[in-house]
């Protein structure tokens, strides 16, 4: 039987997209704004969410299995993001574990954790060719003679036979085939979702200002350097930051909190959600002045050479809760 397959994936759920946007006056339904951060001096038209923040075979392997694992998130958001709006977030303990799940979610499903899972099999099959050779140099002489007929005694030749080999096994051939990317990123969902349900959730709101939210909108980041470093593992990072709407920012910390943060700490996070893009940001389409500041700052990243990995060379460690989460100028502690 064929596996089931969904070609245009979308990393930011739809419906933290709709957070963003207005509903144009001509019936297209609800619009964002994007910024393309590798070519900021483009025009930016307004998009629907549909046409935004989404990967063509981002899973390339029965694609539904995930898709149904992601959807048994998102269903639950629009009742929290209701709550939140409300002011009765944390009434409800079954709110929070939504919008915590939404933060796993897209710390997980995210070209970051692709770039890293796939840096990390090409070490690994390296690695494997060089045990090969360093390790099975006989087996290996006698396999090449038994398969090609051929006697290698060069370094040369065990190592290309090796590759073959490499490239012929039942590991590679699922790699390749995106059976393994989809077990794996399944299988790093629910291992976070569950070391992440002992933290708990601050809900932040900028003093002025607005957020916008990155193609790689859940964010671990450490907030004692200026400019804010990110993309470390969890264990490392003071908080994980995920903007849901232009006036609320999710993070993990060790309590519940309500509060807010000053224009300096908005920026700082902006900045964040930039650097770590893969190629666009979205905001609000009214916001013009932070669509400036992310085309200014996309233009900076550019000129430096920055990349969105270049913060993290390691897969997202599964280990202690952030160690702080992130400061705020006023706050409320909220007990469920």
């Amino acid at each position: 039987m064929k596996a089931a397959q969904v070609t245009r994936q979308h990393l930011v759920s739809q419906v933290l997209l709709k957070q963003f946007t207005t509903t144009a006056p001509d019936r297209r339904g609800p619009l964002v704004r994007p910024v393309d951060v590798r070519y900021p001096e483009r025009s930016n038209k307004l998009k629907s969410t549909r046409a935004c923040g989404w990967a063509d075979f981002f899973i390339s392997y029965d694609s539904q299995s995930a898709e149904d694992l992601w959807n048994s998130v998102e269903r639950r958001a629009p009742a929290a993001f209701e709550a939140l709006q409300a002011g009765t977030l944390f009434a409800d303990p079954l709110h929070e574990d939504a919008l915590r799940d939404l933060i796993v979610l897209h710390y997980v499903r995210s070209y970051r954790y692709r770039d890293v899972y796939t840096n990390a099999f090409e070490t690994m099959r390296v690695r494997v060719r060089e045990n090969l050779i360093e390790q099975r140099q006989q087996p290996l002489r006698r396999l090449a003679l038994q398969r090609t007929g051929l006697h290698l005694v060069g370094v040369g030749g065990l190592d290309a036979f090796a590759e073959r080999l490499v490239a012929q096994s039942e590991v590679t051939q699922e790699h390749e085939a995106g059976v393994l990317f989809r077990s794996s990123i399944e299988s790093m969902f629910n291992k976070v979702r569950a070391m992440a349900s002992n933290w708990h959730v601050e809900v932040l709101t900028p003093e002025r200002g607005q957020f916008l939210v990155g193609d790689n909108p859940a964010v671990s980041v450490r907030t004692d350097s200026t400019p804010w470093s990110y993309n470390m593992a969890f264990g490392d990072a003071h908080s994980i930051v995920l903007p849901i709407t232009p006036r609320h920012l999710l993070a993990l910390g060790r309590e519940n909190i309500v509060g807010t943060i000053p224009r300096p700490v908005v920026d700082q996070i902006n900045t964040v959600q930039i650097l770590a893009a893969d190629r666009y940001v979205y905001m609000h389409p009214r916001s013009t002045r932070l669509e400036t500041f992310a085309k200014e700052t996309a233009r900076r990243r550019r000129a430096d050479g920055v990349s969105p990995y270049s913060a993290s060379a390691q897969a997202p460690d599964i280990v202690d809760q952030p160690s702080g989460g992130v400061r705020t100028s006023t706050s409320r502690h909220v007990t469920p």
